[in-house]
């Protein structure tokens, strides 16, 4: 949802909430801003008659000259310094009053006489008429996670209550929830799915537990043999998943025909992630997103779980499986035409269950699922205008690296473009061994990147952090997994795309894969803009940092005077018209439909 405060003395507060996420934005005209050393942010739950001020990070060097780890801070004191803020300590279906209370004067000597601004909000509930959007933490690179465990090992926690915390921490109750979309079904329905990665246990109990209550579970799994044997110099490499889904699949001891293995295509992958409930023989609702069944992948790297209820996408979705249950696809790798032929029965197949848009802007509100694989690019050059037809911003994560068709459509963008945010698995840097001309995006295009990285060495006062694989959580891909991209998304008419393909032209023609295309709905927009927000600024942070560390600027805090509070007005001058701040302040006060409560 979209709030505003009324204007206060040359202050005003715009706010976009999610379910857990409040994200902020303040305006402050040139007078008002006069000796502003930033603000105390105070916080009232209303539902359960609280109100306090919240916790800060930054601290004025005259005051705290040399803080640790352990230093904790409120607002109060040592206040927010930025026109941009966010709460990601909210909890579901709340009101909620800020105050925004300006702080002038001098570190040690506070002005609180300027009249400070409250904004009223609401947070989404939980579960929505159609979709519900379950996030996990995806920041096991943190410093919270610092402090609550300490960087260990969930498997090496000798106390299991401890463990269990952790990993309700990490997975922020998209674990309870995937579970509670298998519970649903009761004697006499079905659950359908389709999964890549079938290696996470509890998953797969409450799959059997379903079937031991009379519901009919089908599984497809990838069950292709893409292994390759042991070469001098580089060892053996086992079928993935398919031995681990298979291990898994016995263990649970699931009856005679209720797993088909996915083996025809073997050069690709049966990358889907998806379920769909079927109530009494009808398709009712589908379980997507881009959520493996692994401990990694619903603890570690960032997921998303996309509940939909909505029965015209069950049932397309219901007709999707069905052709995936034929194994349909190449029985080899070769190019022969019967090979051709095997291949072409396949997309065809998945093509037929529903048109494609090729055109964005014919995209009807509601929802649209994409299945692939499918022929020819049209699909992803139509996410990639998309992209780049945003007017506001777009925002996209990318777990495996920049496309060439979203570079040639967003080099051209200028400065006063739409405002596009990258979430990278790795900074885009040019491969060595590429004989094509490395092409970067940068602010020259509006373009911001921000990529999978932590706190290696301690940096100011934070502690030294550890990330999703040397937690052991995540194999291959360690922090940004999800594949969603939105367009406008704090516009009257916000598109979101999510599911289990890379944006990627394997993904669109190989491939098994699903997206929904959701156009309209302001709910699941907020959600998503919230928490793309959360996890952006989350690693932007550390990418910076990383990037610095390998220039010698910073590492230790001897390097880092700067990241002190500054004593006096000069934070401002960040905020400067046209810089990347100040279009992030601009992107609040712009978007539509702010209310005042």
């Amino acid at each position: 949802m979209r709030f505003k405060s009324n204007p206060v003395g040359g202050y005003q507060v715009f706010a976009v909430s999610g379910i857990d996420t409040v994200s902020f934005g303040i305006t402050v005209d040139p007078a008002s801003g006069k000796g502003l050393l930033g603000f105390a942010i105070e916080r009232e739950d209303h539902q359960e008659n609280q109100r306090y001020f919240m916790y800060g990070f930054k601290v004025f060097q005259e005051v705290h000259p040399n803080p640790g780890p352990d230093t904790r801070v409120l607002t109060f004191d040592q206040p927010m310094q930025g026109l941009v803020w966010d709460d990601f300590t909210a909890k579901p279906g709340r009101r909620y009053t800020y105050t925004f209370h300006p702080l002038k004067g001098a570190p040690k000597a506070l002005d609180r006489s300027t009249p400070p601004v409250s904004i009223t909000l609401e947070t989404e509930p939980m579960e929505g008429e159609i979709h519900d959007v379950y996030f996990n933490r995806g920041v096991a690179s943190s410093q919270a996670y610092v402090r609550k465990f300490g960087n260990q090992k969930p498997d090496d926690m000798t106390d299991p209550a401890l463990r269990t915390e952790a990993l309700q921490w990490l997975s922020r109750r998209l674990d309870e929830k995937l579970l509670e979309f298998i519970d649903q079904a009761a004697s006499g329905d079905s659950v359908l799915c389709a999964f890549y990665e079938f290696r996470y246990p509890p998953v797969a109990e409450r799959l059997k537990a379903a079937v031991d209550r009379g519901v009919t579970v089908r599984l497809v799994l990838d069950g292709k043999d893409n292994g390759a044997p042991a070469k001098p110099g580089v060892p053996a490499r086992a079928p993935f998943p398919r031995d681990e889904n298979r291990k898994v699949v016995a263990e649970v001891g699931f009856p005679a025909g209720t797993v088909i293995w996915r083996e025809k295509n073997a050069d690709a992958i049966a990358h889907n992630k998806f379920m769909v409930w079927l109530k009494a023989g009808q398709p009712e609702a589908v379980w997507t997103g881009s959520t493996n069944l692994s401990m990694g992948g619903i603890h570690g790297q960032t997921n998303v779980g996309h509940w939909v209820r909505d029965r015209p996408t069950a049932a397309a979705f219901k007709v999707y499986w069905e052709v995936l249950a034929r194994d349909l696809g190449k029985t080899g790798s070769g190019t022969r035409p019967e090979e051709a032929a095997r291949m072409k029965e396949l997309r065809d197949a998945v093509e037929a269950i529903a048109d494609a848009p090729t055109d964005w802007t014919r995209i009807q509100t509601g929802i649209t699922p994409v299945f692939s694989p499918r022929a020819g690019s049209a699909v992803l050059d139509m996410y990639a205008t998309l992209l780049d037809s945003a007017k506001g911003q777009g925002c996209v994560t990318l777990a495996f690296g920049i496309s060439d068709v979203f570079k040639s459509r967003l080099l051209d963008n200028t400065p006063a473009g739409p405002l596009q945010f990258m979430l990278l698995e790795k900074e885009d840097r040019p491969n060595p061994r590429s004989t094509k001309p490395f092409k970067p995006l940068g602010a020259r295009q509006n373009v911001y990147a921000a990529w999978g990285s932590f706190l290696s060495t301690p940096v100011y006062q934070w502690a030294r952090e550890t990330n999703a694989k040397k937690l052991q959580l995540n194999q291959h891909v360690s922090y940004i997994h999800s594949k969603f991209m939105l367009h406008d998304p704090l516009g009257a008419d916000p598109i979101v795309v999510t599911g289990s393909a890379n944006f990627s032209a394997a993904s669109t023609t190989n491939n098994d894969e699903n997206m929904i295309i959701v156009r309209g709905d302001r709910r699941t927009a907020d959600i998503y803009f919230t928490e793309f927000n959360r996890l952006f600024f989350h690693y932007y942070f550390r990418s910076i940092v990383e990037r610095l560390n390998g220039r010698d600027r910073v590492g230790t805090t001897s390097g880092s005077g700067d990241l002190f509070l500054c004593p006096d007005d000069s934070w401002l001058q960040k905020y400067k018209p046209g810089g990347f701040r100040a279009k992030r302040v601009a992107m609040f006060a712009g978007m539509h439909g702010a209310q005042v409560l």
